[in-house]
């Protein structure tokens, strides 16, 4: 058996050599498994974990903050899975009944790639892990501007609501990456409720939006959306920079590895097009 530290639960974990059996209640940690080469261990999983689509057909335990113990007792993993911050409280619940490993809920994108090597190193697949983490910092390489030229940018997302994000999220330290400025930069927060008179003083460049899970709109819905809060002379309006993040699921909300390998590339290219200057 080997013996593996959760520095957010100051539990030891008593795990095998191979785990066959696991539960992952973090989508972020569900392609992390996926793109080791894990998918088949995986035996249960949220209604949020569908990244990739195989994950889709896993069985569903819960969501973000609940599951069904008797799903989960009748699955019998060896190893569960869950992220810090919202699962915090679910958690503290598992762990008194199954080895639960929780990985931090991350700030920046470096915490992203922490992540995965994290994952391979309980999962014992340490080499598989560092290659996925190579391949996260060749391609975040390819992305990194200079701060000469900051475009001011405003991200909103529907999580039931709407939502943006301040300084300690990594969504404000991809846009810095990328060679932009989230509005809300300085507000001392992972997220907020975004104040809308303020987002029309800061008068952003560049909107990004993204629908809520399941529930995708049109670029001519947000448009219709953000002009009914009478914003149609901000900067990014006027001059055809509101952008909705592609496919129906999370994009940017999610942090698994596909942050990094797609959602950067494309945060990178949409937010520095339609500029006269490239």
């Amino acid at each position: 058996m080997r013996r593996i530290y959760c520095e957010i639960t100051s539990r030891e974990l008593e795990l095998p050599e191979r785990v066959e059996r696991i539960v992952s209640l973090s989508p972020a940690v569900t392609e992390t498994l996926y793109m080791l080469g894990l998918g088949e261990h995986v035996v249960g999983v949220s209604a949020f974990d569908v990244h990739p689509a195989e994950a889709r057909k896993k069985p569903v335990l819960g969501s973000y903050s609940t599951t069904n113990i008797e799903k989960l007792r009748a699955l019998n993993p060896q190893l569960i899975f869950l992220t810090s911050g919202y699962q915090r409280k679910l958690a503290a619940q598992l762990s008194q009944l199954y080895p639960t490993y929780v990985v931090e809920l991350p700030v920046s994108v470096s915490s992203i790639m922490d992540m995965v090597v994290k994952v391979g190193l309980v999962m014992n697949e340490q080499e598989r892990a560092r290659l996925l983490a190579k391949e996260m910092l060749s391609t975040l390489a390819q992305h990194v501007r200079g701060t000469q030229i900051a475009r001011r940018v405003y991200v909103e997302l529907d999580l039931g609501g709407p939502v943006t994000f301040g300084a300690y999220s990594y969504i404000t330290d991809a846009l810095s990456i990328v060679g932009a400025r989230n509005i809300f930069a300085d507000h001392a927060c992972e997220w907020e409720k975004p104040d809308f008179e303020r987002v029309v003083e800061l008068d952003p460049e560049v909107i990004i939006y993204e629908p809520k899970m399941f529930r995708p709109k049109t670029l001519g819905e947000v448009l219709d959306m953000l002009a009914a809060r009478g914003w149609s002379k901000l900067s990014a309006l006027s001059h055809g920079r509101v952008y909705v993040t592609p496919a129906p699921y999370d994009f940017l909300a999610h942090h698994g590895p596909s942050f990094i390998l797609e959602a950067i590339p494309w945060l990178d290219t949409t937010i520095h097009s339609n500029f006269d200057d490239g």
